[in-house]
């Protein structure tokens, strides 16, 4: 079988340790690349690490677990396939982040692969996909690392959550099942679901805003059977460059917390014409707060209910 290497790079005004660390730590990855929708590790030991990775490649989202190798002193991290998705036979490489002058970095991203059975239009397909991947994740780095630098009162996170006396399993499915949503939630017009591999989901849907206006906004989600679901929004309003969020349920005593959780980042490039000219960032926080704030209790309070009249 053919291995296949390359190497993309890019260049960012943030300091090589700041850089490393966002990287390491995998819970900040949807919040940095475009592409990865969720990501937890599934064991770690020193250095070594299991991590379980949700991605879109090429418009579909795929699932896959890598091994990472962590080398904070020499600012590299390897990783690599544990277990590819067809086309790919294999997959590994390594981020090495160099320091420059000025406090800025470089980063080097270098993957190998190989196509199941040096498949020509398979291995047409990874080059794509990593070609692309590559770029969108190098560039949405730079933006990120360098936006985190300059401005953290664009991003912020909140939640809600609602106390339910039932089981995790009904409050859960109430959440799982958002093809139904348009029947039970009033604030959805309409809905397009599907779930194309188990747990891993697309949710597009209509929502009617407080002043009657419908805004379209389009989801992946991952399902982890009666504890959690993890989304990250694709299609987005105007004032968010960023929505990733968790509906997470936990039981005890009887009884179940349900909490809703989001991450932002705000788009100030459309503050004036959605809010007015005279409009802040704190206003476009509150604002934004405040609409996801009230979707996502109505969404509790209604898994609340449906939750208690399964007991």
């Amino acid at each position: 079988m053919t291995t296949q290497h390359v190497e993309h790079e890019i260049t960012v005004a943030a300091p090589a340790a700041d850089v490393y660390r966002l990287i390491a730590e995998v819970e900040n990855w949807p919040q940095i690349f475009p592409p990865t929708i969720h990501v937890d590790v599934a064991e770690r030991t020193g250095t070594e690490e299991r991590i379980r990775i949700w991605a879109t490649a090429n418009g579909a989202a795929k699932n896959w677990t890598s091994r990472r190798t962590l080398d904070p002193e020499g600012l590299r991290i390897g990783f690599r396939q544990e277990v590819s998705t067809p086309p790919v036979a294999a997959m590994g490489g390594t981020w090495i982040i160099e320091p420059l002058d000025g406090g800025s970095s470089r980063i080097r991203l270098l993957h190998d692969y190989r196509a199941v059975d040096d498949d020509a239009e398979g291995l047409k397909w990874i080059e794509e996909a990593v070609d692309r991947n590559s770029r969108s994740e190098l560039e949405a780095l730079k933006t990120n690392v360098e936006l985190a630098h300059s401005s953290k009162e664009l991003t912020f996170s909140f939640e809600d959550s609602v106390r339910i006396d039932g089981a995790a399993k009904d409050a859960f499915d109430f959440i799982n099942e958002a093809g139904l949503w348009a029947e039970r939630l009033p604030h959805v017009a309409s809905v397009r679901f599907s779930e194309d591999a188990p747990g891993l989901q697309t949710l597009e849907m209509d929502t009617r805003a407080k002043d009657g206006s419908v805004h379209t906004t389009k989801s992946y989600r991952v399902a982890f059977p009666d504890q959690k679901i993890a989304y990250k929004q694709i299609t987005l309003p105007a004032l968010m460059t960023l929505h990733t969020g968790c509906w997470t349920f936990t039981e005890h005593d009887g009884g179940v917390t349900a909490v809703s959780q989001h991450t932002v980042v705000l788009n100030t490039a459309n503050i004036a014409r959605i809010l007015g000219t005279e409009a802040t960032v704190e206003d476009a926080r509150v604002y934004v707060h405040g609409a996801l704030s009230t979707n996502s209790s109505a969404t509790l309070g209604y898994a609340k209910s449906h939750a208690e009249s399964k007991r």
